[in-house]
């Protein structure tokens, strides 16, 4: 294949609105309008690349702009020069002092970062005619490393450790391969009947459907009051039951103080939730610990990661025991790299993988994702959360199927949007786009009051 280069970008600032049906609602976000900052490289060929960032609305302009300016990095580059050391590639994106100071890895500008390196990948994918999860996955375990940048983290894992968990790895990688080829290596769980804006019947409709789809793993958002919680608990009881293997799990999504978090569920441990997700401030990793330690005697787990900003708090908390449940973003962070340095040290200390995917995009990134911890790195089947909502917005939407993912076959990294949603959603849109509609009004006049 001849060279191919950087030329240019688009960026677009997409956004679902979800706020009006609550879809998304929960005790911190109470009406989101899920969105994208999307990016696209151009090329000299017929190839593009596509990464986006996931947001809920206000701000995704902000993240739009500074795709902009980590984007220019690599205008000119060859795709070649880019992944033949995808390590040094990753360490020089985020090497900008100016940028840099402000955002040292976390923020808006990782956030821009997570979009760009992700269309990085979904380019490379492409140009070799596999899906992402594939070209990792076909990677030797020197190859896999040199995609890190291992700066911040040789305390709890150095390239050469690395490089020998994964060789280990490698005994049973070609029947874990042919599992994720069966569409049998992520089983899934739903959060789609688990929004708080939603009523009663609407959330037990929706558990009766999924259960009935083959779902065994079931998330609810909590947090807006204990007796409230507790009926809707009582009604997810109801419907799956205690001893069919179906599993229960809640979401607090940041609300509590640790002594809030460790009172409140004294009152929900009667529902055996498998872990409470998010109970207080993703950037308290002491107090995530004394959280675990409280809940501990319950046999309630500690989760988190949807809002851990880079590799360096993922290994505080995994390093010092604060966290059961690993919960890695597949674009908070700073792309596939970044993600990859998480799932290793993951798997040497033992900390099980189940990637965030609620919002727009997320469940197209993170199947990739759990098929590459499955395969290449801890070589356990973990579940991966997914959100029926808005796939069909995208070329390759993620798809479930007896309660497993379908895994991706398509080149790239799944998330190329179809240009008529990304005209029609774009913001603050053209005349006859869906932000220009009488529609819009009560989003954009709540937004002015």
């Amino acid at each position: 294949m001849p060279e191919i280069a950087i030329t240019g970008w688009d960026t677009r600032d997409v956004r679902f609105p979800t706020s009006l049906d609550k879809t998304g609602s929960d005790a911190m976000n109470a009406a989101g309008d899920y969105s994208s900052a999307y990016c696209i490289l151009k090329t000299d060929s017929d190839f593009t690349g596509h990464g986006m960032t996931f947001t809920i609305g206000r701000g995704n302009d902000i993240v739009c702009a500074a795709i902009n300016h980590v984007a220019d990095r690599i205008k000119g580059r060859t795709l070649s020069s880019l992944v033949e050391n995808w390590g040094k590639t990753w360490h020089h994106l985020v090497g900008d002092s100016q940028l840099r100071w402000i955002g040292p890895e976390k923020g808006v500008i990782h956030l821009a970062l997570g979009a760009v390196v992700n269309a990085i990948w979904d380019l490379w994918a492409k140009t070799l005619n596999k899906p992402v999860w594939r070209v990792v996955a076909e990677m030797t375990p020197e190859e896999f490393v040199r995609c890190i940048d291992f700066r911040y983290i040789t305390d709890a894992i150095t390239p050469e450790e690395a490089v020998e968990l994964l060789k280990k790895s490698e005994t049973g990688k070609a029947e874990r391969v042919k599992d994720a080829e069966q569409s049998k290596a992520v089983p899934a769980y739903t959060t789609s009947a688990g929004w708080l804006g939603y009523g009663e019947e609407k959330m037990k409709g929706l558990l009766e459907e999924t259960l009935a789809k083959g779902y065994r793993h079931f998330k609810l958002k909590v947090g807006s009051s204990v007796e409230a919680d507790r009926k809707r608990l009582v009604i997810a009881r109801e419907v799956i039951g205690y001893d069919k293997g179906n599993i229960l799990m809640v979401d607090a999504n940041q609300v509590w103080s640790v002594p809030e978090a460790i009172e409140y569920m004294q009152h929900l441990k009667e529902f055996k939730p498998w872990f409470i997700e998010e109970p207080t401030s993703p950037d308290d990793i002491l107090g995530h610990k004394a959280i675990r330690e409280a809940l501990k005697p319950d046999n309630i787990g500690v989760a988190t990661g949807e809002m851990c900003q880079n590799r360096v708090i993922f290994k505080q908390l995994i390093t010092s025991g604060a966290i059961d449940i690993c919960q890695v973003d597949a674009c908070r962070m700073g792309g596939v790299n970044e993600v990859l340095a998480v799932l290793l040290m993951a798997a040497k200390y033992g900390v099980p993988i189940v990637p965030h995917s609620g919002g727009v995009g997320l469940p197209e990134y993170t199947q990739h994702l759990s098929i590459i911890d499955y395969v290449c790195v801890s070589g356990k089947l973990s579940v991966l959360e997914y959100v029926d909502h808005l796939h069909e917005h995208f070329e390759h939407p993620s798809a479930i199927k007896n309660g497993f993912y379908q895994t991706p076959t398509e080149p790239g990294y799944s998330v190329e949007m179809k240009a008529k949603s990304m005209d029609h959603y774009e913001y603050p849109g053209k005349e006859g786009s869906w932000w220009k509609s009488d529609e819009a009004k009560p989003i954009l006049e709540g937004v002015k009051l």
